[in-house]
């Protein structure tokens, strides 16, 4: 039995028109020339069913299929007696569950699609295991039956016996105002079970919108008021889906030190999350998710948080001696080609004035600044301090304010903008949208091996625009950025949505094409591992958010990063595996040492 069933068959919902194929895969598979039915597509149903048990795994379906529906996987040979839950025939399937631990926050990193919110749903107890059995589900007594022996025995018991309350906060704030009405002050005092209120709102900045309605917070609000609406609450198990998106690098912290506040000796405390040197900071161990998105998924052992991240990273699992990515990820920040002095005559200078911009009560001075062709500018500053306005007027899009009656002169640029909001409107294919939008490019070779391959543009093709996930609506918004002709390319928060995974994928693209294609890109960025990858040079944003503030002229990384984190009052140290960049834990001895020594970014170990 063991020997057969160590494959899997998915067929995709959305991809599979058996109304209109000549059903090769049917016509095609040699069990069925013998007359089993490993294939069958009936006229009733809407998509063809493969029958794992008979599939001999010879991949001729896969090939054949003219919508590239199916998939037949090959997987690890001890996996099948750990299946958890499974959504039907030939879809999804999650092996084993992360296991929290009462007292501490247990972090979850993994690609997008791989089952983490589905281990959430489970743990949560609103989705009952049905250990892979869809058609005869268990009963909860056999699912305890199951975990017996483990630590998820005593966890679920206690959630079945009715004294354990969980809340998540969901993944994608931006759909909590059609769920949620009223004002922001109203809705956390009907929550608010822990007296908690005032305190919260002073920690997550939320006394400035604290009498706006929900349905008119920006995204960085929203996602400020699910964390509050979740934190008020007296609950036993709290669990965040991706709690830093849209948050600047400061107020993910103030968020990371929320999330920790709630622990208590008999809570739990679980985190979904893709910046790595937040899940770093809050997590106290985690458990990976490897696997094949779309397909299926498994959770590892609990680790600590440095090995696990490490794991994560290095795509190999030495607990299971198992390797699940081909290459390991790695930050190596190397000096730019712009160092040496015959290459820097190459390079052409840009200059901008200094020049000033006053909206409503927001007033922001930007000190004059240069830079060249091949070069990543990163701007580090909080939400509100103006980023978004520079790289308007840069653009052209806004004209700075006159300085004695005489307009201030920009030079002229080209400029190809991805805005930090995109919402999809266009009524065809992604194949329609970048044909429509950037032709030349997407005929080019050297752009569909550079950009497209990369970022799996491919395999969105034929979706329609409208329903395209956010990971999936921001990779196209950059090939849509990067595909158009210009000489500065201004990028607003190209991680947003993305996972770990995709977000290191996205800066090498954007590194590569800057520096072959010999522009400049002006980046806006929150997740620190991806700012440090990407930056050349640094603009650091000072001042008060909302009210007045100062842009700096571009520096060098190390200078810059030194500035930017001294106003935070946080240090960085590098992992000497893969030289990623880690937070401090505040007062640690190597948070003290750093701070005197005053190098709180550190590029070297």
């Amino acid at each position: 039995m063991s020997e057969r069933l160590t494959r899997i068959a998915i067929v995709s919902s959305d991809r599979c028109k058996p109304k209109k194929c000549r059903q090769e895969c049917k016509k095609s598979c040699p069990v069925v020339k013998t007359g089993r039915l490993c294939i069958e597509v009936t006229p009733a149903s809407k998509i063809a069913f493969i029958s794992e048990e008979l599939c001999i795994g010879c991949g001729i379906c896969v090939k054949k299929c003219p919508f590239e529906a199916i998939q037949i996987i090959n997987l690890p040979k001890d996996l099948d007696k750990d299946t958890t839950h499974r959504y039907g025939p030939n879809t999804f399937k999650l092996h084993r569950l992360p296991v929290p631990r009462p007292g501490q926050v247990l972090g979850l990193v993994g690609t997008n699609g791989i089952g983490k919110s589905t281990a959430l749903k489970v743990l949560a107890g609103k989705l009952k295991p049905n250990l892979g059995r869809f058609n005869n589900p268990p009963d909860w007594q056999e699912i305890l039956t199951y975990f017996r022996g483990s630590e998820l025995q005593n966890y679920f018991t206690r959630i079945l016996e009715d004294n354990l309350k969980a809340i998540i906060k969901p993944q994608y704030v931006d759909h909590i105002p059609k769920a949620v009405q009223g004002n922001v002050g109203q809705v956390l005092d009907q929550k608010d079970e822990r007296d908690m209120k005032s305190e919260l709102c002073a920690d997550l900045q939320l006394n400035q919108v604290i009498d706006r309605n929900v349905g008119d917070l920006s995204g960085g609000e929203l996602q400020r008021f699910a964390i509050a609406v979740v934190a008020v609450q007296n609950a036993e198990i709290y669990m965040f889906d991706e709690p830093s998106s849209y948050l600047d690098v400061k107020q993910r912290l103030k968020a990371a030190q929320v999330v920790r506040s709630l622990l208590r000796p008999n809570s739990y405390v679980i985190v979904v999350e893709h910046d790595l040197s937040v899940l770093d900071y809050l997590s106290d161990f985690i458990c990976c998710l490897y696997g094949k998105p779309g397909a299926y998924g498994v959770v590892t052992l609990p680790f600590s948080v440095r090995e696990g991240i490490n794991i994560f990273l290095a795509g190999f699992v030495p607990t299971e001696n198992l390797r699940f990515r081909d290459e390991s990820l790695t930050f190596k920040v190397a000096e730019t080609p712009q160092e040496s002095a015959e290459e820097i005559e190459t390079y052409a200078r840009y200059k901008y004035p200094t020049m000033t911009k006053t909206q409503g009560n927001f007033r922001i001075r930007v000190v004059e600044g240069e830079f060249t062709d091949s070069q990543i500018i990163v701007m580090l500053g909080e939400n509100g301090t103006g980023k978004t306005t520079f790289i308007r007027m840069l653009a052209g899009l806004l004209k700075p304010d006159s300085v004695e009656g005489s307009d201030v002169e920009i030079p002229e640029f080209n400029v190809s903008y991805k805005p930090q909001k995109i919402s999809p409107k266009y009524p065809s294919t992604v194949r329609n949208l970048l044909i429509s939008k950037i032709r030349d490019s997407y005929m080019h070779a050297q752009f569909v091996s550079d950009v497209m391959k990369p970022l799996l543009i491919e395999q969105l093709m034929d979706q329609e625009v409208v329903n395209l996930s956010g990971g999936e609506l921001q990779r196209v918004a950059l090939c849509l950025c990067l595909g158009k002709p210009a000489d500065i390319y201004l990028i607003d928060e190209p991680s947003a949505y993305l996972d770990s995974e995709q977000r290191i994928v996205a800066s090498k693209v954007i590194k590569r094409f800057i520096l072959h294609a010999k522009k400049t890109a002006f980046v806006v960025e929150h997740d620190f591992i991806m700012a440090t990858y990407l930056a050349d040079r640094v603009i650091v944003y000072e001042g008060r958010p909302s009210l007045d503030c100062i842009a700096n002229s571009p520096q060098s990384l190390l200078t810059g990063m030194n500035l930017f984190l001294s106003h935070l009052d946080i240090t960085f140290r590098r992992d000497p595996t893969n030289f990623r960049p880690r937070i401090n834990k505040l007062e640690s001895t190597k948070d003290r040492e750093q701070k005197s020594a005053g190098s709180y970014y550190y590029l070297d170990d």
